[in-house]
């Protein structure tokens, strides 16, 4: 299927259908390990510092702790939908958050897809005979130190999902049209500490998705529909 036309990037933006969405993921991105283009400071193009007037700490990404995760792009007709969760409110770190499956790639991970694809499944049950992986979009710093690699992937339903509550408190589906609006994406600012930093936000009906889900979600959009 040949790759849409950039007139047609709308349409398939605002209509999500799967067959142009899978189209252009297929036609633009690739499962080799994705090049790290870097700063000065030895960075990746993406990431918490991008937004930010004040640099996160001087470290190369090679210090950075490798972590994956899964953006699910689920093939419903008559349009596609990503799988989030919410972390559970009894995690140290950024409980209660609305998240991509996955986590830190441990050592018995041959690669950042394979631990995407392990974390999906002990967090949200999500077996592996129901993922199709298509490939990485550039690594994400945090200003916690990870380095993210975000994993896209079409989920071909019907699929049940399986909830680990000591990882997350739910998943659900947002429609990809939704997320690849960019009247939906607000910068907000907060102070931490007497530093303000600035991030990009979502809000989905009752759902708030900000930080560094919101951050990859914007970087989704930029690779494809710019």
């Amino acid at each position: 299927m040949p790759e849409p036309s950039l007139s047609g990037l709308a349409a398939a933006n605002s209509a999500s259908a799967p067959e142009d969405v899978f189209a252009l993921a297929k036609a633009r991105l690739t499962l080799d390990p994705a090049e790290c283009r870097l700063d000065e400071y030895g960075r990746p193009s993406q990431g918490d510092h991008v937004l930010n007037a004040l640099p996160l700490p001087k470290q190369p990404s090679s210090a950075a702790r490798p972590a994956a995760v899964l953006i699910g792009l689920v093939a419903h007709p008559p349009e596609v939908s990503v799988i989030l969760t919410t972390r559970a409110s009894t995690l140290k770190v950024h409980s209660g958050q609305i998240a991509f499956p996955g986590g830190k790639i441990e050592t018995i991970d041959t690669d950042p897809l394979a631990a995407a694809l392990r974390e999906a499944f002990e967090e949200i049950g999500l077996e592996s005979r129901h993922v199709e992986p298509i490939g990485y979009l550039d690594p994400y710093l945090t200003r916690t130190g990870f380095l993210i690699h975000p994993v896209v992937a079409k989920i071909v339903p019907p699929f049940e999902l399986r909830i680990d509550p000591n990882e997350v408190e739910d998943a659900f589906e947002v429609p990809l049209s939704f997320l690849m609006n960019a009247d939906h994406h607000a910068v907000h600012t907060r102070e931490e500490d007497g530093v303000s930093r600035r991030f990009y936000a979502m809000r989905h009906g009752e759902r708030f998705i900000w930080g560094v889900t919101a951050g990859i979600l914007r970087h989704l959009f930029e690779r494809h529909y710019l």
